[in-house]
């Protein structure tokens, strides 16, 4: 059968006679853990690519290439640890759990793009902030912050669409399905032994839409910010 309009309903709000659950839950929950995990990562990564650019201090090249180096960290090598630090501070199972890991595991990628940015920015700027009196969060606030915005379209939209379309952490740290993202309902949309091809292609474009609808209303800011 084709993707029809009750394909699309019965993928948003389910179908208990077939077992099929829907995704509106879910896509609820990947909006709340990809908006703030997004925005935070980009926070902590300009502050971040901020202080190792333009406020140089001994080290600071060795904490840079630390940071990287958790760029290339795999996923896999690391998920032990991550659920029993989750569970030490009380968050595994739960939404803000999962924000915490994609701010982290965000923060390289974050700062690296940050520190490229900030470090063609004239020195003469922060210079002439100094003398006017302005302190390390003043000069941000005022200086680098205003013109940060191209950065932070960059670095949203790439942190957007990861967040959004991760799977792995998503199953690993929310086992209950009521909490889970959409990525990892859309894979429980398969039934054992009878798939709903057309419900699982009506949900993966609905899983699809907001990172297209991303690309499509900010990809001249991203094309920009690139540049």
């Amino acid at each position: 059968s084709g993707l029809h309009l009750d394909s699309f309903i019965q993928a948003w709000f389910g179908d208990p006679s077939r077992g099929i659950r829907g995704l509106n839950g879910n896509f609820i929950n990947s909006l709340l853990i990809a908006i703030p995990a997004t925005i935070g990562s980009a926070f902590l990564g300009s502050l971040n690519g901020y202080v190792l650019s333009k406020w140089k201090f001994p080290g600071s090249n060795l904490v840079f290439t630390l940071m990287l180096f958790g760029m290339f960290i795999p996923y896999q090598s690391i998920l032990i640890p991550m659920v029993r630090v989750l569970q030490v501070m009380g968050l595994y199972g739960s939404i803000p759990g999962l924000i915490f890991v994609h701010i982290v595991y965000g923060i390289p990628i974050c700062t690296l793009i940050f520190r490229n940015y900030y470090a063609a920015v004239p020195s003469e700027l922060l210079e002439a902030a100094k003398i006017d009196g302005a302190g390390l969060l003043g000069i941000y606030r005022h200086i680098l912050f205003p013109i940060s915005i191209p950065g932070f379209v960059v670095v949203m939209i790439w942190q957007f669409t990861s967040v959004w379309n991760d799977f792995l952490f998503g199953v690993i740290v929310t086992s209950r399905p009521n909490v889970q993202p959409i990525t990892v309902a859309l894979n429980n949309m398969a039934g054992s032994y009878i798939v709903e091809w057309n419900v699982q292609m009506a949900g993966s474009i609905l899983a699809a839409l907001p990172t297209l609808v991303v690309y499509i209303l900010l990809g001249r800011y991203f094309m920009r910010g690139l540049l």
